[in-house]
């Protein structure tokens, strides 16, 4: 095992130069449940609620795919008193809706099953609108899941919080705890990693001030790991852009090249075309806890070119 040998998996990676670009996990739909005191390895299956709310919840997730995490505040631990809940949809360009709760019994985590349908039927509520909400920021700091992402990912959240207080919590695992620290913007659906408190604060800032440039970009959440390499391979070559000013207008393969057209919304006449090899990396251990070594893609940008714009009925989504 790894971790018994002091190993630190992100140390690693950050030595070996792995890239985090087109590492993040697919997904339109989280569910957040504030959770002071200490996290159990698997979050929240982990939690001491009656089962029956439990597999409720878990249920509902499930049938949607959203990534249940426990969330807390940075700083010192407390327990005791209520405690919040939220479910987060992205739903589109425009369309990133928030509804959010509060819980003191088990029973009153039922209510996320009622919002996860509402979210699914695209409910339009007040609170739900995009831009009345500004979006949530959560750090991956699950010590009992890696210990990478406690050491790396505590100082970032507190950094963060100094700054932006009312927006940011610490969450269970988000996937990749080779890049932390790791920061996931929902509803937003953009993961970003490799960061410390000073690389982290310059990436929100230019997130809410929707500038969003390659840099520390694993990808978006809506897009497949081609996909999202092509976006930020765009956002090296022209300069940072808002969250959904490039779409993908299709995906072409030969000779082992995969050629991503992205097409830049903001303008009816601007498209690139990104070339990407896609290899595999020698065994590593990916994880603080490994057990065994593993593989991982390996996403090589050999060109990312101008190119027509395709009518947007020819567009492949």
């Amino acid at each position: 095992m790894s971790e018994v040998r002091g190993f630190r998996c992100s140390n690693a990676a950050r030595d070996r130069g792995d890239s985090i670009v087109g590492t993040a996990p697919r997904g339109t739909y989280w569910v957040l449940i504030e959770h002071r005191g200490g996290w159990p390895i698997n979050g929240f299956e982990g939690l001491d609620i009656d089962w029956r709310v439990r597999s409720e919840v878990f249920y509902a997730a499930q049938t949607l795919r959203a990534r249940i995490l426990l969330i807390r505040r940075p700083g010192r631990r407390t327990r005791g008193g209520p405690g919040v809940w939220g479910v987060m949809h992205l739903e589109g360009p425009g369309r990133l809706h928030q509804m959010w709760g509060e819980w003191e019994d088990d029973s009153d985590l039922l209510a996320i099953v009622e919002a996860l349908k509402a979210c699914a039927a695209q409910s339009e509520t007040s609170q739900s609108e995009t831009g009345l909400l500004p979006p949530v920021v959560l750090v991956c700091a699950h010590g009992q899941h890696d210990v990478c992402c406690a050491v790396r990912g505590r100082p970032v959240a507190a950094a963060l919080a100094e700054r932006w207080p009312d927006l940011v919590w610490e969450c269970t695992h988000v996937g990749g705890d080779r890049f932390a620290a790791n920061i996931l913007v929902v509803p937003d659906g953009v993961y970003y990693g490799d960061l410390d408190e000073d690389t982290a604060v310059d990436v929100i800032a230019g997130h809410l001030a929707d500038e969003i440039d390659g840099f520390h970009l694993r990808g978006y959440t809506d897009l497949n790991s081609l996909e999202q390499v092509a976006v930020a391979a765009v956002l090296k070559e022209r300069g940072p852009a808002g969250r959904f000013a490039y779409e993908i207008g299709g995906v072409d393969s030969a000779d082992g090249v995969w050629t991503v057209r992205v097409i830049d919304r903001r303008t009816a006449s601007a498209a690139f075309d990104v070339d990407i090899t896609v290899s595999r990396s020698d065994p590593h251990f990916l994880t603080c806890r490994g057990v065994e070594r593993a593989v991982a893609n390996v996403f090589t940008v050999t060109a990312v070119t101008a190119a027509p714009v395709l009518p947007a009925d020819d567009r492949l989504r």
